[in-house]
């Protein structure tokens, strides 16, 4: 049985080795994570600790737990537990692994991935925005639209930021980034005919209604 944590004017009151231990850090952190998750973006996490004994390792697994737990959306490999993402050789083992045990190319594996979930192919592009316009676009957002330029949404999912499910198959996303005044919106082919109205520059509209700027 995993003993209940105890905070004092100090922190968490435990034994080391005893009841504070890499193992219980591991599991206190991907909770203090999932809550942090659970909250309105930003997700920021400030690591600090004191001078004590093994401080320092304790407040680098905490960090490594926490890299682990969530990830900057950029190019490269990010495996949980690992803290070098975009690691050049792990993605690479990763990769002879895969082909060493299934015995297959890599074209035939995708080709195979593509038959049973579909093929991936959707288009991001990056638009700048003012202070202005991201604090009024962040507010569009927060709505469960029924309708993008005419189309019928039939589902709304909210897993990474707002994702439009159209009535013919096709999807728009946007994505705001939490440390840049951009929003990233991403399409599956088959929107293209109102990309060009579904930006989120200034003027243009979303949901049919104008976002000011």
């Amino acid at each position: 049985m995993r003993a209940a944590i105890r905070f004092g004017t100090s922190g968490w009151r435990a034994v080391v080795a005893g009841q504070f231990t890499l193992a219980s850090i591991r599991l206190a952190i991907a909770g203090i994570a999932e809550y942090v998750k659970s909250q309105p973006e930003p997700h920021r996490v400030l690591v600090g600790r004191d001078p004590r004994f093994l401080g320092e390792w304790f407040v680098t697994e905490a960090a490594r737990v926490l890299a682990g737990s969530g990830g900057e959306e950029s190019a490269g490999v990010t495996i949980r537990g690992h803290v070098p993402e975009k690691d050049g050789i792990i993605a690479g083992l990763l990769v002879t692994e895969m082909v060493a045990t299934r015995g297959k190319s890599l074209g035939v594996q995708l080709r195979e991935l593509f038959a049973k979930v579909g093929s991936c192919d959707p288009v991001r592009e990056n638009f700048r925005l003012t202070p202005e316009v991201k604090a009024a676009f962040t507010e569009k957002l927060k709505a469960d639209p029924t309708e993008l330029s005419g189309r019928k949404v039939t589902k709304v999912v909210r897993t990474d930021g707002l994702k439009l499910i159209l009535d013919d198959g096709s999807w728009v996303c946007y994505r705001l980034s939490g440390t840049e005044l951009v929003v990233r919106p991403i399409r599956k082919p088959g929107v293209r005919r109102i990309w060009s109205r579904c930006g989120p520059q200034p003027g243009s509209s979303l949901l049919d209604r104008e976002i000011p700027g």
